[in-house]
């Protein structure tokens, strides 16, 4: 099972690439998608998805486990988060991806054992897992720490119920 992880987000979108196979994790790729500063939101919005429908094509996951909304943020930052999530929820959904949403904390207690851990003790485990010599950048190590909270656990989807998109007749 290959997984996209996802950590988005109006000005960086991380994404994270794991695949669970017989010989245990292994890690494919990670990055951060990041529009232009100067671009306007729905024209950020716009590459944040082009990006996506390349990552997809090119590593070609089975599922999209994506960073849920966090608690305590500011509201103007809150509805851009979302915006942000839609579009990745879209492109997923184009792709007939399923999407698992992870909330920040459960992300953190399943891949270091409890919900308070820092960012920086995510990206010393995620490192580590992942066999990585050095720590990617910040939004790429939280999507790759949802990647691994999928494959953690235990969410493996049935691939046979993927999402079928079409016009409904009237």
């Amino acid at each position: 099972m290959r997984v996209l992880g996802i950590d988005p987000g109006g000005r960086y979108t991380g994404y994270g690439v794991i695949e669970r196979g017989p010989g245990g994790l292994v890690y494919v790729e990670c990055g951060v998608l990041a529009p232009r500063a100067d671009a306007t939101l729905p024209v950020r919005l716009c590459q944040i998805g082009a990006g996506l429908r390349e990552v997809i094509e090119e590593l070609r996951p089975d599922v999209v486990a994506l960073e849920d909304v966090f608690h305590g943020a500011h509201a103007r930052s809150a509805l851009r988060l979302g915006h942000a999530r839609g579009v990745a929820m879209y492109v997923a959904a184009q792709h007939g991806l399923l999407v698992h949403e992870y909330p920040p904390a459960r992300v953190r207690k399943t891949v270091l054992g409890h919900g308070g851990a820092t960012k920086g003790e995510v990206a010393v485990i995620v490192r580590a897992v992942c066999g990585l010599k050095t720590a990617p950048k910040p939004d790429a190590v939280d999507a790759l720490a949802v990647a691994l909270c999928h494959v953690l656990s235990g969410a493996a989807p049935a691939l046979s119920r993927r999402p079928r998109l079409g016009r409904r007749r009237a």
